[in-house]
């Protein structure tokens, strides 16, 4: 009970610590508000209603396709929700649209001027230059970085910590030969090397996080094997193994939660990196598959259409708000989780 009340109260501490950085605080807020709209994104834009009611009958084309003779039309394919027929055959119905009635690959046909358009009532942040909403294109594409973010610091959090552990318990020649191994592998240049295998690959998702998680485990196990290092010769590691401790109780027991808290202090930075480089690949055209909601592509539309600044500007404020929150939050933790409060 003392050990698991001690533990509690230095969690409060922790988090007193991080609450009292108002940057941080405050950024952890935002993020949490980009995370629940975006992964909510076909709530927020969709060309599909939500909700319709027609005929005393109940219809929910955000989960269900239904045929266009389910609402009285000619044929059995799902309608065009923002076709002036189908609205037409809706007009006696309740329909719930989304606040934006547009998906990321909508392409909106009732354009007042040619595409790319600025910013007004209908299209809040405008258009880009293939006719698409880019309010909607922005929270799909802030789910896919996000994503992305989240799923490669997991496996680099697991790789990393797996190859950090190893090196500094063991030590030897497995240390030896890893390191040199890490210190060969991190002199490639990494932006370049995914250019040229984005290349001849075809882009998607997961080829992507499997090439950069590839290069983004290492700067964790550098500092998990520190601390493995340094943890294996501590007197109450010794005592343990005198005892007649086995070698995965030291690791998993007494070793790896001290690595831990420094592991988790590189989390939020180690997913603002990996959104830099998808935004990167995006911008150059290597990235993800081509009308996919991406940032990069977002900022890549800006650069090629200067004539409609709303396109860069709302690329170049996206970007920076969701990096600029993970670096802040990082730096909270890092201050919270400082090696002083014990």
């Amino acid at each position: 009970m003392g050990f698991q009340s001690s533990k509690s109260s230095l969690s409060a501490i922790r988090w007193k610590i991080f609450r009292s950085n108002k940057r941080a605080f405050y950024s952890l807020w935002i993020f949490i508000i980009l995370f629940v709209v975006s992964m909510g994104a076909e709530f927020i834009a969709n060309d599909k209603p939500l909700f319709i009611y027609k005929d005393s009958k109940f219809y929910f084309p955000i989960f269900v396709n239904y045929p266009e003779k389910v609402f009285g039309g000619d044929f059995d394919t799902e309608p065009n929700y923002n076709d002036p027929y189908v609205k037409e055959l809706l007009k006696n119905a309740f329909v719930l649209h989304a606040p934006i009635p547009y998906s990321y690959d909508t392409i909106v046909m009732d354009l007042n001027s040619p595409a790319p358009t600025s910013p007004d009532k209908k299209h809040w942040l405008g258009t880009d230059d293939q006719a698409r909403d880019v309010g909607a294109r922005l929270i799909y594409g802030y789910r896919i970085s996000i994503l992305f973010g989240f799923i490669l610091s997991i496996f680099s959090v697991f790789i990393g910590v797996s190859a950090g552990a190893l090196q500094g318990y063991c030590g030897g020649s497995i240390d030896l030969f890893g390191q040199r191994f890490i210190e060969i592998w991190s002199g490639v240049p990494i932006l370049f090397l995914l250019i040229v295998i984005s290349s001849f690959l075809a882009p998607s998702f997961w080829w992507i996080l499997t090439l950069v998680l590839i290069f983004s485990w290492m700067g964790l196990s550098s500092v998990v094997r520190a601390e493995f290092l340094r943890g294996r010769n501590m007197d109450y590691v010794k005592a343990s193994r005198a005892l007649g401790a086995s070698d995965l109780r030291i690791i998993f027991y007494h070793i790896l939660p001290n690595a831990l808290v420094a592991t988790i202090t590189y989390i939020p930075f180690i997913m603002a990196g990996s959104i830099a480089t998808l935004v990167s690949l995006d911008f150059l055209g290597f990235g993800m598959p081509v009308g996919s909601a991406s940032l990069g592509e977002l900022l890549n539309q800006g650069k090629n259409n200067l004539s409609s600044p709303h396109l860069a500007v709302t690329g170049f404020l996206s970007v920076s708000l969701l990096l600029s929150v993970l670096v802040f939050i990082g730096e909270g933790v890092r201050d919270a989780f400082d090696s002083n409060v014990k």
